[in-house]
């Protein structure tokens, strides 16, 4: 099948199958006589599976260290599990952070008397203080990145 075929069948973007195909997540699918890549079921479900990490907000890394495993059948799972402990507690973690970023802003929201004008607004001088609202070395997960 061709990458649009493929993209519709998995419910992911062109541009996210190029993506994890470059990244090494996925491996090179067959190209045809007119260059066209022809893929299978074998990518298929390969994708299908990252979309599904993806989905657990796992990282590239994280996913590209299950695929390793997956592909070693007969190992044993203690890597797997280990793996996704350590995925659960940074998730409870950036839990905290979450609720410590919504009670900032709630603390914030509490600043503002809707009567006085913009110049006098206790949100804009609470955001305009030198006092950062959260903790800047929380692991947001931003760029996927886990520390991993």
């Amino acid at each position: 099948m061709k990458i649009g075929q493929l993209a519709k069948r998995t419910e992911c973007q062109v541009e996210t199958i190029r993506y994890w195909e470059k990244e090494g997540l996925i491996p090179a699918p067959y190209r045809s006589e007119g260059n066209y890549r022809i893929y299978n079921e074998q990518h298929l479900n390969r994708i299908l599976f990252i979309r599904n990490c993806r989905s657990l907000d796992m990282s590239l890394n994280e996913i590209r260290t299950l695929l390793e495993l997956k592909d070693h059948p007969s190992e044993s799972c203690h890597d797997i599990n280990e793996l996704v402990d350590s995925h659960i507690e940074h998730v409870v973690k950036r839990i905290q952070a979450l609720q410590s970023l919504e009670q900032d802003l709630r603390n914030l929201r509490q600043r503002c008397n809707t009567e006085s004008d913009i110049e006098h607004c206790g949100i804009l001088e609470g955001l305009s203080s030198d006092k950062p609202h959260t903790d800047a070395e929380s692991d947001t997960h931003i760029n996927g990145l886990h520390g991993h």
